[in-house]
């Protein structure tokens, strides 16, 4: 059973049904906004936000979750759709990939993942979001065609400001006035967007302005739709799919997170992703917009009693009689609103936490960020993740690179006055960890033990050793025993069992020793033959 009657009272309920109804007029707006910002139509916005938020509060792993658009999502199928030039069906054929394989992430348990991204990376990535938010809002409050890409917006923006319509403009500044404005006391009770939404349309109505709108949304339930795509366009699909996965993953399970903080919770990451997999599946039918976990939606829920399911299913029910019923009162909202509520949005996903932190923070994040941040807004979403990711791990390595430490004395000099083997022997000792980033340091070595009639390899302070560092300790070996100087290794527990399953030529288990002393016993006996 998908619904639970366990802990149900009349009190849950009731949280429950205003939780949900108060998301649901959260969305509203926003569903609509979206889906004019991506280029399919503020219908697309609702088919998405009644689909997703019906299937993924079922099906889903966060109880208290609220799914529909999101504006990362709208921002990467807006590039899907310019990148498949406008054909519905080339995008629903991405959105249907792209559901299969988050339900294919979570068969897999994938759903853990989210928390290996680096902070630095996430928070680059979000105000990136927000930043092309914002910018793509330019033409519309100014009164010019939406554009789908924010460099296209600032080159038309001379264009776009010279032929500017002050009717927009007096929209937008009036809607971002009560967005930003509104007393939380109000916001409570009726949204800041729901309000700015009513009043600018009944204003623009009135006073008769001459402004684009959004214009007839289709009532009643959606068309089906189905998506294709050719072997001419297979991978362009399969590539936009996986982005859309990969964004709607993150971004739902990060939702999740922040509900699990708020209610004192774990959710299910796996069951999530099917959960958010299966709906923007269903997305792809119906020509809706896909989406994710809505962090400010699910927050609002739980803020006014939402805990269970039942809520998400309340919201997608209120969205769908809406669509049903009231679609037409949608058809003279001016575009010029939506702008403003959108770059209410885009300003709210912006990372302040470490925006704040720019003097203060590490100089190695703070340019991570930087540079996911600047490839976010001006190249490509997807490459900016794996980009932000492959610098955080090239940093990771050069720390640990750099605590590697490989240190050459002879004997004498770490045993004073014991008289041991009289300076014969050369004591190669590696602290730190050992790895292929630090691996070409040790065979830097080799030329200062040349001239020693025997080696002896200290590893007991090392905390791990991959592969490639078992082979340079092997060359190393072979290079050493090619002269003639015996090498003995000092090396513990698992290392020491993953060297012995290695067979190496050169690395037999006779070679590995447990203490200095017993290794010290072996060189000694070498020098002595």
């Amino acid at each position: 059973m998908m619904f639970s009657t366990q802990g149900l009272s009349l009190t849950r309920i009731r949280g429950d049904l205003f939780g949900g109804l108060t998301a649901g007029v959260v969305a509203l707006p926003l569903a609509l906004a979206f889906g004019v910002a991506s280029g399919a139509g503020a219908a697309a916005g609702l088919y998405g936000a009644i689909t997703l938020g019906l299937i993924a509060a079922i099906f889903g792993g966060t109880r208290m979750q609220i799914s529909g658009p999101t504006g990362p999502m709208a921002v990467v199928f807006a590039s899907t759709l310019t990148v498949v030039g406008g054909q519905i069906h080339l995008a629903m054929a991405a959105v249907l990939v792209g559901g299969v394989i988050q339900m294919l992430l979570g068969a897999f348990k994938a759903g853990g993942l989210v928390r290996f991204i680096p902070y630095p990376v996430l928070s680059g990535f979000m105000s990136g979001i927000g930043i092309i938010i914002i910018l793509l809002q330019i033409p519309p409050l100014l009164g010019a065609p939406p554009v789908s890409a924010p460099l296209l917006a600032l080159q038309q923006l001379p264009a776009a400001l010279s032929a500017a319509n002050l009717q927009t403009v007096l929209l937008t500044v009036l809607t971002l006035i009560i967005v930003f404005r509104t007393p939380m006391s109000i916001s409570r009770v009726v949204p800041s967007p729901l309000v700015a939404l009513c009043l600018m349309t009944v204003l623009a109505v009135t006073a008769g302005f001459e402004v684009p709108v959004i214009g007839e949304i289709p009532m009643g339930l959606p068309e089906f739709v189905t998506p294709a795509f050719s072997l001419q366009t297979w991978t362009t699909v399969i590539v936009l799919g996986a982005t859309l996965a990969l964004l709607g993953s993150i971004d739902s399970l990060l939702t999740s997170l922040v509900a699990d903080s708020v209610t004192r919770t774990r959710h299910q990451p796996n069951r999530e992703l099917f959960g958010q997999g299966l709906g923007n599946m269903l997305c792809a039918f119906v020509g809706g917009l896909p989406g994710a976990g809505a962090t400010m939606r699910t927050v609002v829920n739980i803020k006014a009693g939402g805990r269970d399911r039942i809520s998400g299913v309340v919201h997608a029910l209120f969205l769908l009689l809406l669509l049903i019923g009231a679609a037409p009162l949608a058809t003279n909202i001016p575009l010029a609103v939506l702008a403003g509520i959108l770059i209410k949005v885009g300003v709210d996903i912006l990372d302040y936490r470490i925006l704040k932190l720019l003097r203060t923070a590490p100089r190695t994040d703070i340019t991570v960020m930087a540079a996911v941040f600047g490839l976010t807004v001006f190249v490509d979403l997807i490459v900016a993740v794996g980009a932000g990711v492959v610098m955080s791990m090239g940093l990771i390595i050069h720390q640990l690179t750099r605590q590697a430490n490989f240190r050459v004395c002879p004997l004498e000099e770490k045993y004073k006055g014991s008289g041991m083997l009289d300076g014969d022997v050369r004591l190669l000792e590696v602290d730190g960890p050992f790895f292929f980033g630090s691996t070409s340091r040790l065979l830097d070595r080799v030329d200062q033990v040349m001239g020693t009639r025997a080696v002896v390899i200290d590893c007991r302070r090392v905390p791990f050793m991959d592969l490639s560092a078992q082979f340079a300790l092997e060359d190393m070996i072979e290079r050493l025993k090619s002269l003639n100087i015996p090498v003995v290794v000092v090396v513990q527990g698992d290392i020491r069992k993953e060297l012995e399953k290695l067979n190496a030529p050169h690395l037999p288990p006779e070679l590995l020793h447990e203490t200095l002393d017993d290794a010290l016993l072996v060189a000694r006996r070498a020098l002595a033959v």
